[in-house]
């Protein structure tokens, strides 16, 4: 399809991506694979949950909310493509739940051939204020449960000597900080050093390891507390170069695309889908803001 024509000068950002439905792969390209996502009964797990199911896959999605599974696991079985879909209840921190998630998973479908470790926690504080559990709460089920689940599935697929896919959700302030997330920049920087060094530990025995940044991508189960200072955020948005957010299905065609047969040679990579968002400087930086302020927080120790 030939794009309109722009106006010389003009800034109008990167092209909208094809519609929901559209797949970046061939029909087909995960029939007779398992795939099972984390956190897939919500936001961005479920959306690339959706992409597999399109091509195919069964799928195994996990969660900490059964309230969040039938209704996940009947919209991505309506997807229709062939694929059966199964819900499993599991906290990521539980290496035991985690060992009964992946044994259900090989009773209904066989050793699930891919992995994606999206589930996360995540809420913005001031580093100061931040208390030991909810340090421990956003490390534990965004680093260690994350540790756990790649864990076991690569475990499996060394006993049985068969070839995997491991694909773990990431962030750019892995690489930059993210001040206000300073419990969740470091879990992500470890996700992301996981990545590097597990790609090499297991590329010998077949299994690839990469990881996913997904950018600004709005969703209906983003929490209140990220949500907030999103508001009046639309489709274009002039802060970013692409002059518009991400779209889940965007995730989710790359996701696909990483643990696909056409990526056997990429491992240890981590793409940014995120139209070049956390490259982004300005000539002139933009004024200081202490993350209190942005949060609406007084001065530290009641001063204010």
């Amino acid at each position: 399809m030939t794009e309109p024509k722009k106006t010389a000068g003009a800034a109008s950002g990167l092209p909208g991506p094809p519609p929901t439905g559209a797949s970046a792969l061939p029909p087909g390209t995960y029939e007779g694979s398992t795939v099972l996502v984390t956190g897939g009964g919500t936001g961005l797990g479920k959306a690339i949950a959706a992409e597999f199911a399109r091509l195919g896959a069964d799928l195994v999605i996990a969660s900490r909310s059964a309230e969040h599974l039938l209704p996940a696991r009947e919209e991505l079985a309506a997807i229709g493509c062939g694929g059966r879909v199964l819900a499993a209840v599991c906290d990521i921190r539980d290496p035991e739940r985690i060992t009964e998630v992946f044994e259900a998973a090989e009773a209904a479908y066989g050793l699930p051939d891919v992995l994606v470790n999206n589930a996360a926690a995540n809420f913005p504080v001031p580093a100061e204020d931040m208390s030991p559990n909810a340090w421990r709460s956003v490390v534990d089920i965004t680093l260690t449960g994350t540790w756990f689940m790649t864990r076991e599935f690569a475990r499996r697929h060394l006993a049985a000597r068969t070839p995997g896919s491991i694909v773990s959700v990431g962030a750019s302030y892995a690489w930059t900080g993210g001040p206000g997330f300073a419990h969740s920049a470091a879990a992500k920087a470890g996700v992301q050093s996981l990545v590097e060094t597990l790609a090499v530990e297991w590329g010998p025995y077949g299994i690839q390891v990469n990881g996913l940044v997904p950018g600004l991508v709005p969703h209906d189960d983003m929490t209140e507390a990220i949500r907030g200072p999103l508001d009046g955020v639309r489709e274009k948005d002039a802060r970013q170069p692409a002059l518009r957010v991400g779209q889940p299905r965007e995730v989710g065609w790359a996701a696909t695309f990483l643990a696909s047969p056409y990526a056997r040679f990429i491992t240890g990579h981590t793409l940014v889908v995120d139209g070049a968002n956390w490259q982004r400087r300005s000539v002139v930086s933009a004024p200081v803001v202490p993350v209190r302020e942005q949060l609406g927080r007084g001065a530290f120790g009641g001063g204010g």
